[in-house]
């Protein structure tokens, strides 16, 4: 089963009080583990096309899991061997081990498999893999032509996504009931793989989820220019990065749009050069992408921000700006910071970027788009979308096409939560459709037929 659209994502803590709500409703532990094992054996026997298969077991529920998933694919057909560390298993775990009778070696003697199921530690891991442990997985790891994660990657922790010690990369990882924060950020990005779901008859709820495809719809047959929203751009120091923004927020689907500059220079004649914007006629107002930061800049940052238009900040215009400026806004306002524009803004992110990221959202007051490998869209009102954008878009100028694409959904729409979902979706599509070693310039061609896929 893969990742449906708005796939719950949630911490340890909350998937552990979903399984004891699961209990309490009536189901059994050892009901919930053999679903496990058999969604486990599922996906490997997919990935093992018939070749030896190597089980890690390891202390706890998720080497309970491991053992359910060696008896079913021993079922199958498969020679399985199964790889123990340590001997706590208790309950249904202890259940499923007496249930397997197939070949069981310590994990400091298991032989080089081509499929490799990593049952070794789940979500309860609270130390790094080191010594020889770390030796025998990394080992194994080289030898393997594919590694299945059962829950999360054995070394990855499940709240962070951060590696203390070593990890067991996987090929692919299959959650279990839900995904885990760590499956999403940090070290737990690279190490997961491909992510699978299965939600093995556990009710999950969380405000935070995967971001799916938007549904958009066309204008309608009495829209006009500016019906369809007028975005202003202010223009700055860097008369390129505003020109990519208003690109962008042509073709995202505004009305009109004006480019607001000293350099009369515009990316296409559709795009209209002005000295000033008309506040009172603008949907959505984006400041940022190459202003500057003189003092000419911080003034026009700061008469934004005690007008009454709905805002896009971005670059420059988030060095300019305060907390407390922001929660002092009452019209819609979006942020777009990177890492480290977040940081400087909001102070350092102590390993959960997810809670950093609704933490700063509800202080600010604004829905905040936290850009990287893993780009975090957080409202004030706790819920939040993860995203995983094409690491193409690594490169000079994407973030402007961003930020002019989400002023241009803003204006369209209105709704700022539903403007940030609608521009992270557009700019991801736009670069898998621009291709490899693309370059900023490339995406706004890209964005019309991306948001044909959404109509």
């Amino acid at each position: 089963m893969m990742i449906p659209a708005g796939a719950p994502i949630v911490t340890a803590d909350a998937m552990r009080a979903a399984e004891a709500a699961c209990f309490a409703s009536g189901a059994t532990q050892h009901e919930l583990m053999a679903r496990a094992g058999a969604a486990v054996a599922r996906e490997a026997a997919r990935f093992a096309t018939g070749q030896p298969v190597l089980v890690l077991a390891g202390p706890g529920n998720n080497g309970g899991d491991g053992f359910a998933a060696a008896r079913v694919l021993g079922k199958m057909g498969l020679a399985v061997t199964v790889a123990t560390l340590g001997h706590d298993w208790h309950g249904a775990a202890e259940a499923m081990r007496a249930d397997w009778s197939g070949p069981t070696v310590p994990l400091s003697q298991a032989p080089e498999r081509p499929l490799i199921v990593d049952g070794l530690f789940g979500i309860g891991l609270s130390r790094p893999i080191e010594g020889d442990v770390a030796a025998a997985i990394l080992k194994l790891r080289d030898a393997a032509r594919f590694v299945l994660a059962i829950d999360i990657a054995s070394g990855v922790d499940a709240d962070t996504g951060a590696a203390a010690g070593a990890v067991l990369r996987a090929d692919a990882t299959l959650a279990l009931g839900a995904l885990k924060r760590g499956h999403v950020q940090g070290a737990g990005l690279s190490a997961s793989g491909a992510l699978l779901l299965d939600p093995i008859g556990i009710p999950v709820e969380s405000g935070v989820g995967m971001l799916g495809r938007p549904r958009m719809a066309a204008p309608g047959s009495d829209d006009h220019k500016y019906t369809r929203g007028l975005v202003g751009i202010q223009g700055g120091a860097m008369a390129g990065a505003s020109r990519l923004a208003a690109a962008a927020a042509a073709r995202g689907g505004a009305g009109y749009v004006v480019l607001a500059s000293d350099d009369a220079r515009v990316p296409f004649d559709a795009v209209v050069h002005r000295e000033t914007i008309d506040a009172e006629k603008a949907a959505a107002v984006l400041i940022g992408p190459g202003l500057g930061r003189d003092a000419a800049a911080r003034g026009v940052v700061g008469e934004w921000l005690v007008s009454h238009r709905p805002l896009v900040l971005d670059g420059d215009a988030l060095a300019l700006l305060s907390v407390e400026a922001l929660a002092a806004r009452t019209t819609p306002t979006i942020l777009t910071p990177h890492g480290g524009e977040f940081e400087r803004l909001f102070g350092p992110v102590d390993g959960d970027r997810i809670a950093a990221t609704l933490d700063a959202a509800r202080a600010s007051g604004a829905v905040i788009i936290h850009k990287g490998a893993a780009t975090i869209i957080a409202a004030p009102d706790g819920r939040a979308w993860v995203a995983h954008p094409s690491s193409w878009l690594s490169t000079a100028g994407t973030g402007d096409v961003l930020a002019g694409l989400v002023a241009a959904r803003l204006a369209v729409v209105g709704e700022p939560v539903r403007a940030a979902q609608e521009a992270v979706w557009l700019h991801a599509r736009a670069a898998r459709l621009a291709g490899p070693a693309l370059v900023a310039d490339d995406l706004p061609m890209h964005i019309p037929t991306a948001i044909a896929e959404c109509l």
